[in-house]
């Protein structure tokens, strides 16, 4: 297994590596759009030849509740989804979607938290696959069960008492539901008091990569994350706040990725809540 400098792998070199040795990489699917059609359909229809499907609400989450929308799945579960996938604790993984990159992040994060060190996400998620010229498998897929051991604590974690202590909380959701505007999921619109607004739509670029080191380092410096600041990101449920996690990383900004998010704050309405621009910390 390579040393692993950057979070992304290019469409380009995804394609020769797997033509090099097919068998040094696990791929993992993991197509999936909030109140979408299931991501198996898709996956079915065209995937990159070899590569195992993971459905986001059944692999990388628990079902609803107090914790929040999609929270983390447990050990046990994560680590037997990932067997069924073909992961292995010595074996580089590559993961994509079709979502900009934001179920793939969710899947980095989780298997960067639980131990593994080679994870990376296609940059540019499934169309970059497909305007690099990489072969397209159709139908199920048979794999070979993995052997990766699930050990947390690989990636920082807040939950939601330590949230309001957080030096720098980044809210990755899209800036009019972070205003408090519209709210078309959760039952509470707003947003943490304190919190400062980096959608995830700002860390890609025109042609849905993600955007350079330099710029990604830029971005969140307007907000006070920088590498020295104490950060830490939430959404509505968690899942895209990986993104943020993920783009930060390319910037060189550690960040904790706090799961629960905007689903778990609001599920106690005695913790208050802001609208508007950002707000001071009560």
């Amino acid at each position: 297994m390579v040393v692993v400098t950057t979070p992304l792998i290019p469409a380009p070199e995804l394609v020769a590596l797997l033509a090099r040795d097919a068998s040094a990489v696990t791929v993992l699917d993991v197509r999936y759009r909030l109140g979408g059609p299931p991501g198996r359909e898709e996956f079915e229809r065209g995937h990159v030849p070899g590569a195992a499907y993971v459905d986001l609400d059944a692999d990388l989450a628990a079902p609803a509740g107090p914790r929040g929308r999609h929270p983390l799945p447990g050990v046990e579960v994560l680590q037997a989804a990932m067997r069924r996938a073909g992961v292995r604790g010595d074996r580089a993984v590559v993961v994509l979607d079709d979502w900009a990159g934001h179920a793939a992040a969710r899947a980095w994060w989780l298997l960067r938290f639980h131990g593994h060190p080679d994870v990376r996400v296609l940059d540019g998620a499934w169309p970059a696959w497909l305007e690099a010229g990489g072969p397209v498998e159709t139908g199920p897929t048979t794999l070979e069960p993995g052997d990766f051991v699930a050990r947390p604590g690989g990636m920082p974690v807040v939950d939601v008492d330590g949230a309001l202590d957080v030096g720098v909380l980044v809210d990755a959701r899209a800036a009019e539901r972070y205003r408090g505007e519209v709210e078309p999921v959760d039952p509470v619109a707003g947003h943490v008091p304190g919190a400062v607004n980096v959608p995830t739509s700002a860390n890609l670029g025109a042609d849905g990569r993600f955007r350079g080191p330099a710029e990604l380092r830029e971005l969140y410096a307007a907000v006070g994350a920088t590498p020295d600041a104490d950060v830490a990101a939430y959404c509505g449920s968690g899942v895209t706040a990986a993104h943020d996690v993920l783009a930060m990383e390319v910037a060189g900004v550690p960040a904790a990725l706090w799961p629960g998010s905007w689903s778990e704050w609001v599920a106690d309405p005695a913790r208050p809540v802001a609208t508007g621009p950002t707000s001071g910390r009560p």
